[in-house]
């Protein structure tokens, strides 16, 4: 199918595109790597009337780390984040997950924030995000603001995102000793979306309880959420595999699948038991690995 007409503009600097966005609110859409929002424009799915392409925008595909924070630039790549190494070292389960996104061309040009501000119900950064209990800044003519990733995420392709702004960066904490993550997916074939994302950060205590947990899921619901059921049934808690098969049943229990052509809504619920206690599994292994 032929797209609808649009205009397109490629603004040297940010200053530029938030600009372009306020003066042309409602009508423009931004385009990051391109491979969420051009398929749905050539569907016409999507028919903005302005194309602001971030290609020449510098400072929006830096990977660093200040403080206690991992700052991801909203452009950068998912091969960046997967041969960040002080990143990946730290976070394995951004390893985890960059490495299962797509095919090679799609991890060369798709960009984290084109993905997290795209919201596929079905895409795996939504879930990690929330699992590492990230915040997303956002930036506007009007000024900055800082969102946690779980409250960004609405409903299907529904963000927090305003029509103004941009996604400039995503912010991670640091992860405490003795902290491990794991990112398990279910998948048709290697680089399809999820059937079934399970996203999982855990840090143990001294005495080996759990001290903090995250868990997010993706493709069970209207979009990514945080299994906040599970979470509470684990925190606290000393690790061990009956606790870890309750509190996937908890994820289950609180996941709502539809049936549709990546199979029924009884089967998805019980693949998130399972994939949530094969991440809760490998994140305990990577936790303790830390001493």
């Amino acid at each position: 199918m032929i797209p609808s007409a649009f205009d397109y503009v490629r603004p040297a600097d940010l200053g530029e595109a938030l600009r372009i966005l306020k003066e042309r609110e409602g009508e423009a859409k931004v385009l990051s790597g391109g491979f969420s929002l051009l398929p749905l424009i050539k569907l016409r799915l999507a028919q903005p009337g302005l194309l602001v392409d971030l290609r020449d925008v510098g400072g929006l595909n830096g990977l660093t780390r200040d403080g206690d924070l991992f700052r991801i630039g909203g452009r950068a790549t998912h091969r960046q984040i997967l041969e960040d190494r002080p990143l990946t070292d730290a976070l394995p389960i951004m390893k985890d997950a960059a490495s299962r996104i797509g095919d090679p061309q799609i991890r060369n040009w798709g960009t984290i924030g084109g993905s997290v501000a795209h919201a596929d119900p079905a895409a795996d950064w939504p879930a990690v995000l929330q699992a590492l209990h990230a915040s997303i800044v956002l930036r506007s003519a009007d000024g900055e603001r800082t969102v946690p990733a779980r409250g960004f995420f609405i409903d299907t392709f529904t963000t927090g995102i305003e029509p103004a702004e941009i996604l400039t960066e995503i912010q991670i904490p640091f992860p405490p000793p003795r902290s491990g993550g794991s990112y398990q997916k279910l998948e048709r074939r290697a680089g399809d979306f999820s059937t079934v994302g399970a996203a999982v950060q855990m840090t143990l205590g001294a005495d080996g309880r759990i001290t903090q947990i995250g868990i997010g899921l993706t493709a069970v619901a209207d979009s990514p959420f945080a299994a906040t059921h599970a979470e509470d049934a684990l925190r606290g808690a000393h690790p061990n595999d009956e606790l870890f098969r309750e509190a996937a049943a908890a994820a289950s229990r609180q996941s709502r699948p539809a049936t549709d052509s990546h199979g029924p809504a009884e089967y998805k619920r019980a693949m998130v038991t399972e994939m949530t206690a094969r991440a809760l599994r490998a994140a305990l292994a990577r936790a303790q690995a830390q001493g």
